[in-house]
């Protein structure tokens, strides 16, 4: 994700673009109903299998989507480092309780963690007796979360932190809900923490606010160094730490793969600031975190590159891990002095993927996975083609990378859709972000690349402008429409993602999302329900299919699939109307014989909306989501009617005898 193209089609393809007039701003219907027609082959030979991983997901830090989202820690700024390394230093958003008769809050450099020096001191003044009595409840300081920490009756939560102090301590660990109700809390009373020592405890909830905060308080005079205050649900998804409603939402898309961590994110502003993999894994109390200077936010870089190939395993989905090359947005390191940066590549592959018993095999192995993750994918650099070192720096990275690990593909920045690359490479990245109607043209885009030479891997697409909305009907549609050419042209792209995946509502760097969240509540956009209706297609097969249509607005593409769970299998047929009118279309199946669908388990999904400007909120989450009807008279030959500004999904449920012959067989039905 790079924010200056954000509002712009990408230079290299302004020259594919054309104009068509497709729909109403109000998304209203303009003309007569019009009638289509498409026959497709369901027996060609030889069969067109469409990648494993087509379709998957695109996983950047923007938008706090880690950072107070996938990633369930609770605290925002637990190491208190946020503010810099030199003291005294801003404990945003930490609030002290109390006032300075009762406290005196800092920060010094005596935290026993090397990489996080930074500690917050506590000088308590008052007492529970003596002249300076402790107001009720205490004084010490709470900290907010991201936008409030949602907390359930019922779940519980492990708190950990550091603690150090010159007296003997008592100290109420509580989670506080908006209206300064006691939601959970524990009391700790410990003689002996001269020295550091690690706090663990499990808070169990018996009441709930999705706006409550974590405080530390005590009612004793003293002084107290507190460190690396963590606070996690339990029910994080394996226990991995992925908050699991949004997780749910990943594993319904069933993607083909996660490109990770970026985006720009992975640039960096600077380099100084750019993802560095080896400063991530380990104990998450020794990781020193950084600001992330691109999308503006400080992360404790809980959710690590150990935590990111974790989360792949977790999906079935393959890692695509995109890698720094020594560029970032604003300065670039000579190719002269580039190898440190192969070497520290190369020992992040051998984390991922060495044995157990190897140098940084054994690091993935102390962190409690033995077996080697199923790195296959390496994205060298992001939207960096033009920039001056870009190809010494590739090539060092190419030769080392194929040299150790021959069979991993390796992706370029440079685009080959249009003219051959001027070096190696498996896969071109392929980035595009434009209005509605130059996107929903732009699936013919890849109907005339050559099929030589290093596929797409279209990682980054989306409509964006002010007719997009916070993510509408017509950008999904205009999307819709450009994943079907996609689709079509799967002998020359390989996989492909929309971005950004998701947006804290209360951090929304970057518009539209797909996936929208707070504290406690999540939804889809329409971008994420269309492409549920995609998610069949990775390892599919490809049928041929010709659409007649009087409308340019009109595009379709056909596939047979075998649903996983149940072993049966379908041919789908997806459609969008771009445009105002309502289409009669006349669905023809080929090569299959004249008994071999099943109308009881085939179906009709429809994406629409009465009007195109339309959004899903949390007050109405499905406003825009996929309906689902069951074709009753579902046949080789038959009349669907496609409502205007719609996707719809034509599932047709095979006889698990199906004889295919050739030719057209079949009774007429309507619908």
């Amino acid at each position: 994700m790079e924010p200056k193209y954000a509002a712009c089609v990408v230079l290299a393809f302004s020259l594919m673009i054309i104009t068509i007039h497709y729909l109403q701003p109000n998304g209203a219907v303009t003309d007569a109903t019009q009638t289509a027609s498409l026959s497709l082959n369901a027996s060609q030979y030889p069969a067109k299998k469409i990648s494993q991983s087509m379709f998957g997901i695109s996983f950047e830090e923007i938008n706090h989507s880690g950072a107070g989202g996938l990633w369930a820690e609770l605290v925002s700024n637990r190491g208190f480092e946020a503010g810099g390394p030199n003291t005294p230093s801003n404990i945003s958003p930490w609030t002290i309780i109390g006032n300075e008769t009762s406290i005196l809050v800092s920060t010094d450099r005596s935290s026993c963690f090397d990489r996080n020096k930074v500690a917050l001191q506590m000088e308590v003044l008052c007492d529970i007796d003596g002249e300076n009595i402790c107001p009720a409840g205490g004084v010490g300081v709470y900290n907010p979360g991201y936008w409030g920490m949602n907390i359930e009756q019922g779940k519980s939560y492990r708190v950990v932190f550091f603690i150090r102090s010159l007296q003997p301590v008592e100290m109420s660990v509580s989670f506080i809900g908006s209206k300064q109700q006691k939601l959970a809390t524990s009391d700790i009373k410990d003689d002996g923490v001269e020295n550091w020592k690690k706090v663990e405890m499990v808070l169990e909830a018996y009441g709930s606010d999705a706006n409550s905060r974590l405080q530390l308080t005590t009612s004793k005079r003293s002084t107290i160094w507190l460190d690396q205050v963590s606070a996690l649900p339990l029910d994080t998804h394996n226990g991995h730490g992925f908050r699991q409603d949004l997780f749910d939402m990943l594993a319904a898309l069933k993607p083909g793969f996660i490109r990770f961590p970026g985006g720009s994110f992975v640039e960096g502003d600077r380099l100084m600031n750019a993802f560095r993999w080896r400063e991530t894994i380990g104990s998450w109390e020794e990781r020193p975190g950084r600001f992330n200077d691109v999308w503006q936010y400080w992360i404790d870089d809980g959710l690590g590159y150990f935590e990111y190939l974790q989360l792949a395993e977790d999906l079935g989905a393959l890692p695509v891990w995109v890698v720094n090359i020594g560029i970032s947005r604003n300065d670039q390191v000579d190719t002269s002095l580039i190898l440190p940066f192969v070497q520290d590549t190369l020992d992040a592959i051998e984390f991922a993927r060495g044995d157990a018993s190897s140098t940084m095999g054994s690091a993935r192995a102390a962190m409690g996975h033995l077996e080697p993750f199923d790195l296959q994918y390496v994205a060298a650099g992001n939207q960096d083609c033009w920039k001056k070192n870009y190809r010494g720096n590739y090539m060092k990275f190419y030769n080392a990378i194929k040299g150790a690990y021959p069979d991993i593909k390796i992706i370029t920045n440079c685009d080959a859709s249009a003219a051959v690359l001027d070096h190696p490479a498996d896969l071109y990245d392929y980035h595009v972000y434009t209005n509605a109607n130059s996107m929903f043209s732009m699936a013919h885009n890849f109907d005339h690349t050559s099929r030589n030479g290093p596929k797409a891997f279209v990682s980054e697409y989306a409509v964006t402008g002010g007719e997009a909305g916070r993510g509408n009907l017509l950008k999904a549609l205009a999307e819709a429409g450009f994943l079907i050419g996609l689709e079509r042209n799967s002998d020359a792209v390989e996989m492909a993602s929309s971005a950004p995946l998701f947006v804290n509502e209360n951090n929304q760097r970057f518009n539209p999302d797909a996936i929208v969240f707070d504290s406690s509540k999540v939804y889809g956009t329409p971008t994420y329900w269309m492409q549920l209706l995609f998610k069949d297609s990775n390892g599919a097969t490809l049928l041929d299919s010709t659409l007649q249509s009087p409308s340019s607005s009109l595009t379709a593409s056909a596939i047979s699939w075998t649903d996983a769970d149940s072993s049966r299998s379908y041919i789908r047929v997806k459609v969008v109307n771009f445009g105002g009118n309502t289409v009669n279309l006349d669905l023809s199946v080929e090569g299959l014989d004249i008994n071999s669908i099943e109308a009881a388990g085939s179906t009709l999904t429809t994406l629409t909306s009465t009007n195109v400007k339309d959004e899903n909120s949390f007050n109405e989450p499905k406003k825009v989501a996929p309906v689902v009807k069951a074709l009753k008279n579902a046949s080789n030959k038959m009349r669907v009617i496609i409502p205007p500004s719609s996707l719809i999904s034509i599932d047709l449920q095979l006889k698990s005898n199906v004889i295919q012959v050739a030719g057209s067989i079949g009774a007429h039905a309507s619908l």
